[in-house]
């Protein structure tokens, strides 16, 4: 559906807007080059779904603007079938004085539909965006979630074999947002493709075939959601090369960082099995044994719950439960989350993590995917539908009485 080969694309950057002219002028340069895509190759098949991952300025947007002709590629080249749409930056391609309607028209036209389709689709177009009498009104008037309803609305009823969808889907509503998400799907199901970029890594787990992610410019990771996830995770951590490199541990856990402190062993146990078998609701240990290799003055022991799809259901860390933790070089500590492990049953892996602060950005001590994998097998009290237990309550009141009164009025 879609073949990108040894895609480039540059820009001049310009310390003041005079330097252009000067540049024109005097047949010098004013400005640095940057490369924002750097041979980037990929392929889209029918019916898939690729999740692209990357920091801000890594190519995303470059990419996706290219793809769908608001750019051209320096070099490379690309090789499509039939007709790509998507959401890229909010707003792209509308003109914030003219109507929500007269937008559709010009919106459709530059996204490659006819004037019959758009007249064929109108009707589908006001109502999956749900903007009633405010279609009549000037897009400057709109909030962010309406504009992006106008967008989506308008790039999935043109009928695309490819569709982009951009952080810009983010913006909208919680019941938006789930419609979308219905339509996207429904989309894949009926052989359309899709290229998905998002920094919501949930996401890119549960709606995408495969992912890569970019790092300045290029593609360095391209697999399995999970993989590219964990990769993301790794670029995001900010490690020298040295400190990046995977090491593959005997239970299958993929780790890395600094070592400045580590986990040296871990285990679960459930309450009542005293194993890594347990029922939903029942209280589950989950202990590390950490040894620092430098004195750490800043040290948050944190753990991640995911189940089989690669989804976080549940973590957390010291630092958000309150404990300041720091240790002297070569001291050892055990470190144990106790927690009611109230999850829908099925398999689980526990992803562990040393780090300072909040979370692993800063400095990244230890992190390790997958350390340990779990069973929830059975439910403990009442059964429950869906992915974990929130523990409500139930009140019934009767009219009875009342009703029998009124009776005899």
């Amino acid at each position: 559906m879609i073949q990108v080969s040894n895609l480039h694309k540059r820009f001049k950057l310009y310390r003041k807007p005079s330097d252009r002219l000067k540049e024109m002028l005097m047949r010098r340069s004013y400005h640095q080059s940057f490369e924002a895509l750097k041979g980037i190759s990929f392929e889209l098949k029918a019916g898939e779904t690729l999740g692209v991952l990357g920091k801000n300025g890594a190519g995303k947007s470059t990419l996706l603007k290219i793809l769908t002709g608001v750019l051209l590629p320096d070099a490379g080249e690309i090789r499509k079938e039939g007709k790509i749409t998507g959401l890229l930056e909010l707003g792209t391609g509308f003109d914030a004085s003219l109507t929500g309607l007269q937008n559709i028209y010009g919106n459709g036209l530059l996204i490659g539909m006819s004037r019959e389709e758009i007249e064929q689709s109108l009707d589908d177009i006001i109502a999956f965006s749900e903007l009633g009498e405010f279609i009549h009104e000037p897009i400057r008037t709109y909030s962010s979630g309406m504009t992006m309803r106008l967008a989506f609305s308008i790039a999935i009823h043109a009928n695309p074999s490819c569709f982009l969808v951009d952080e810009a889907l983010s913006v909208g509503d919680g019941h938006f947002q789930q419609k979308c998400m219905r339509r996207i799907k429904r989309f894949r199901e009926q052989g359309g493709g899709i290229i998905f970029v998002s920094h919501d890594l949930n996401a890119v787990k549960m709606l995408c075939d495969r992912a890569i992610v970019l790092d300045q410019g290029g593609v360095v990771c391209e697999g399995s959601p999970e993989d590219a996830v964990n990769h993301y995770n790794r670029i995001m951590a900010e490690l020298d090369e040295q400190e990046q490199q995977l090491v593959k541990a005997a239970n299958g856990a993929e780790t890395y960082g600094s070592l400045s402190a580590e986990i040296i062993d871990s285990q679960l146990l459930g309450e009542r099995s005293a194993s890594n078998v347990v029922a939903a609701g029942e209280n589950t240990r989950i202990e590390l044994k950490i040894r620092a290799n430098e004195p750490v003055d800043d040290l948050t022991v944190g753990i991640l719950v995911r189940d089989r799809f690669g989804q976080d259901i549940f973590g957390t860390n010291s630092y958000h439960l309150g404990e300041v933790m720091r240790l002297q070089e070569s001291e050892e500590q055990t470190i144990a989350f106790t927690l009611p492990m109230d999850i829908a049953p099925g398999k689980y892996t526990v992803t562990a993590a040393l780090h300072s602060q909040e979370n692993h950005i800063d400095d990244c001590y230890h992190w390790c995917d997958n350390l340990l994998r779990f069973e929830v097998a059975g439910v403990l009290g009442a059964n429950f539908s869906g992915v974990c237990r929130l523990h409500p309550t139930l009140e019934i009141e009767s009219n009875k009485m009342d009703r029998v009164a009124n009776l005899y009025d």
